[in-house]
């Protein structure tokens, strides 16, 4: 079981990653690579699903920050302790994992919803290889930054200190 301090520690890593992590994917622009707002993906896809603005964009950034908490959540509760590696390697590693899962999985079903379809890993849009790489980068900017986040908070998967 997850402990009080261990939670509450990692909710707000999760947040501070999430955070980063939206403003390297903005950043991205100044390096040629496309802007991925993940915040506004979810806005459409929620809004397409009921063919009107029902959602705001607030709604979809509270959704998107909380999808980031609970992927923080998934990494102290199921893979801190199984992953090798320093806090640095465990982030690269995470955000591969992420990146994968988001190009297989998240990418389709979300633009698939919105009444459109990326393709695995993204080959139906008009760049796959530039995106591929933009999301590569975000998500090791989650890794990177959720895992030294969770070093300074003292965060140590369960085996934390209550």
């Amino acid at each position: 079981m997850i402990s009080s301090k261990t939670f509450w520690r990692t909710v707000i890593c999760g947040f501070i990653a999430t955070f980063i992590m939206a403003m390297v994917s903005f950043l991205q622009a100044g390096l040629g690579l496309p802007t991925i707002d993940i915040a506004y993906l979810i806005d459409q896809s929620l809004n397409h699903v009921h063919g009107a603005e029902v959602y705001s964009i607030s709604w979809a950034n509270t959704a998107y920050i909380i999808g980031g908490i609970l992927m923080a959540l998934f990494w102290v509760v199921f893979l801190q302790n199984r992953i090798p590696g320093n806090w640095f390697i465990q982030g690269i590693i995470f955000g591969i994992m992420i990146s994968i899962f988001s190009g297989a999985v998240v990418g389709p079903l979300v633009s698939s919803a919105a009444g459109d379809s990326f393709g695995l890993f993204y080959m139906n849009t008009w760049f796959p290889g530039k995106i591929l790489l933009a999301g590569v980068i975000m998500h090791f900017s989650y890794g990177i930054s959720l895992l030294l986040s969770l070093k300074v908070a003292g965060v140590n998967g369960l085996d934390s200190a209550s």
